[in-house]
C-alpha cells in the first residue's frame, strides 16, 4: 500500500530523506567541482554544514571589518601605532552621539 513520506528538495530539484542530505547538495553545487573529478565537493560541503557558526562568526567579523570606517593613523613605527581619530567620530559628537 502507497503511503507519504517526508522528504527534501533542493534547488535542482533532487529528493534527500533528511533537510541536511538536502542543504548540503546545494552547497555542493554552489561550490562546482572541488578535486580531482569533483570528488572532494560533497565533504567540502558537509564540513562547511558542521562549521556553520563558525563559517558565520567569520562572516560577521568580515562584514563588520569592511563596514567599519578606516582608522585615521598619524604615524606608526615598529612597535607603535599613533592613533587620531576615526573619520567621523568628531562628527558623531557634534550630532549628540
Amino acid at each position: 500500500m502507497a503511503r507519504a513520506i517526508e522528504a527534501y528538495r533542493d534547488e535542482r530539484g533532487l529528493v534527500h530523506d533528511t533537510p541536511r542530505a538536502a542543504i548540503v547538495a546545494d552547497i555542493a553545487a554552489a561550490l562546482g567541482r572541488v578535486g580531482d573529478e569533483g570528488g572532494l565537493t560533497s565533504g567540502v560541503a558537509s564540513l562547511i554544514l558542521e562549521k556553520r557558526p563558525l563559517i558565520e562568526r567569520a562572516f560577521a567579523d568580515f562584514d563588520r571589518l569592511i563596514t567599519d570606517e578606516p582608522l585615521m593613523l598619524k604615524a606608526y613605527d615598529d612597535e607603535n601605532i599613533h592613533l587620531i581619530a576615526r573619520p567621523n567620530a568628531a562628527n558623531e559628537k557634534h550630532r549628540g552621539n
